[in-house]
């Protein structure tokens, strides 16, 4: 079993509610008997993923076959699919741009749980720079995700897709950012064979997102959730990205 460390959870109001628990005076989840616990929005941030999607020239794009179909004989059906693990939202593992990086199975969940950053560059690029985020910089969390589309292009490739700028990437680091993400294809500009974006997370030692949507995403901070699959061998995965409403008390001073 595999054991990380979540700091949201670590805030005073969970550990009075722990403490309440403990001595038998609420239930853990702070929700008392016969009432409804508060519903908190939810924003998929994951474009669809099917025979349409856009990959990189090149790339294996999804393909669906059937193993198993329902008949008298089999009370099932079974997919088979084929696709890169860059298809639709996902997580590049150090492996992608490192030859002796780890694979996507090996890395440590916690960078694609926790509060987040949504920053807006709309219209900005082809790098987005210091300057187009510096609006949004003060009391960062640990996560940031930057918007360039108004309309992310989930049915297209976009040769022209917007990229960091690694100077940007190397600030946000600095101030101890420890995942990035964006809603296009790639952190680098599609026709680079550098990669100064990926080798800075590289040397950074950040986690990285793409291929969001985040079209309908207001700027402002939010709790992340996309995991990764425990793909042992693989250099990165699909994430089901989605961001939740932040809980009032942890609207700020929420980093980890």
């Amino acid at each position: 079993m595999t054991v990380f460390s979540y700091s949201y959870f670590e805030t005073r109001q969970h550990r009075q509610r722990l403490t309440s628990w403990l001595l038998g005076t609420s239930d853990p989840t702070g929700v008392r008997p016969g009432h409804t616990p508060a519903m908190h929005r939810i924003w998929d941030i994951s474009p669809p993923v099917g025979t349409e999607s856009p990959v990189f020239p090149g790339d294996t794009p999804y393909s669906q076959a059937w193993s198993a179909t329902i008949t008298e004989a089999c009370p099932v059906n079974v997919s088979r699919i084929t696709f890169s693990p860059h298809v639709g939202a996902h997580a590049d593992a150090p492996l992608h741009y490192d030859g002796q990086g780890e694979a996507i199975g090996a890395l440590d969940l916690a960078p694609y749980l926790g509060p987040c950053r949504v920053i807006h560059a709309i219209g900005k690029g082809p790098l987005i720079t210091r300057e187009h985020i510096a609006h949004a910089l003060r009391d960062l969390p640990a996560r940031v995700l930057v918007r360039t589309c108004e309309r992310a292009p989930v049915e297209r490739w976009d040769p022209n897709l917007v990229s960091f700028a690694a100077e940007a990437i190397e600030q946000l680091a600095a101030l101890g950012v420890r995942l990035v993400g964006i809603d296009t294809a790639s952190i680098d500009p599609a026709e680079s064979k550098e990669l100064p974006s990926h080798q800075a997370i590289r040397r950074l030692g950040l986690r990285v997102l793409e291929n969001l949507v985040l079209d309908d995403v207001p700027e402002g901070d939010y709790e992340l959730i996309a995991l990764p699959l425990k793909l042992m061998t693989a250099d990165a995965s699909p994430v089901r990205a989605v961001l939740r409403e932040l809980q009032p008390a942890s609207r700020s001073g929420a980093s980890s």
